[in-house]
């Protein structure tokens, strides 16, 4: 199926000092690297290799979710580390709210040098997501969840509707990511709205509660909601970011 417009993968070899450092990223559920985008293009200007693929089922249409697996989203995640890993002396895993899922459940099976997440998801806000198992075979569809931004006049790219079917796999996805959390040894930089419409204070919690073998520190983001990443807060995740990945590879830059 063809890709929505501007919804493509992004990739960069990456140069200079930091060109041994590979950044891996991933936009969250029903979304695109559009969310990612302007993140990806400033750490790959600083040199990194930078790889922030097309998750399955994401960037064609909501029909095309509601037919992919959850793994398939963390197999595609998991190869372009492995691709990434080839080139480079270390690996850092980032996303955005599902795309924070996939990273810590990258680094709880595969070396990495540190995670970078802004609004990771790991639980829900809506309680009917518990029964979507059951109700995926009665309601297809759910209004979107997406632009859930501050900043007028962004658009994350995100499907106009939410298949029911696909939230059961993000269910999934979520309580397996979940129990893997202490596997975690690598640093983690969480970045946090202090509003957000989509993912709930309870997956702070949980990371918190589950994190038990690495670090966690927490920037609060004053003056973004959900897709901070486009938000006003922007600016500062991705300086932060930088000295993070920065601060975990030295050492190891090539």
């Amino acid at each position: 199926m063809t890709s929505l417009p501007g919804a493509a993968s992004f990739t960069s070899e990456g140069h200079g000092a930091n060109a041994g450092v590979g950044v891996l990223l991933s936009h969250g559920f029903t979304g695109s690297p559009v969310s990612l985008a302007a993140w990806a293009r400033y750490l790959a200007d600083r040199g990194y290799a930078v790889s922030l693929p097309l998750l399955p089922g994401h960037g064609t249409s909501w029909q095309e979710l509601q037919r992919t697996p959850w793994q398939r989203w963390y197999e595609e995640y998991e190869s372009a580390y492995f691709t990434l890993r080839e080139r480079t002396s270390c690996v850092v895993s980032g996303g955005l709210s599902m795309g924070g899922a996939l990273a810590l459940r990258l680094a709880a099976r595969q070396p990495v040098a540190g995670v970078a997440v802004v609004n990771p998801g790991l639980t829900f806000g809506d309680p009917r997501a518990r029964y979507s198992g059951v109700l995926k075979y009665f309601l297809k569809s759910v209004p979107a969840i997406g632009n859930d931004i501050r900043l007028p006049g962004q658009d994350e790219g995100a499907y106009p509707r939410t298949p029911v079917g696909a939230v059961h796999q993000l269910r999934q996805l979520f309580r397996d990511t979940a129990a893997s959390l202490p596997a975690v040894t690598a640093p983690v930089l969480a970045f946090r709205s202090r509003v957000d419409a989509v993912v709930p204070e309870s997956s702070m919690e949980v990371l918190r509660r589950r994190l038990l073998n690495a670090e966690l520190e927490v920037v609060p983001l004053e003056n973004s909601y959900h897709v901070a990443t486009m938000d006003h807060d922007a600016p500062l995740i991705f300086e932060r970011s930088h000295e993070f990945i920065q601060h975990v590879s030295s050492g190891v830059r090539a």
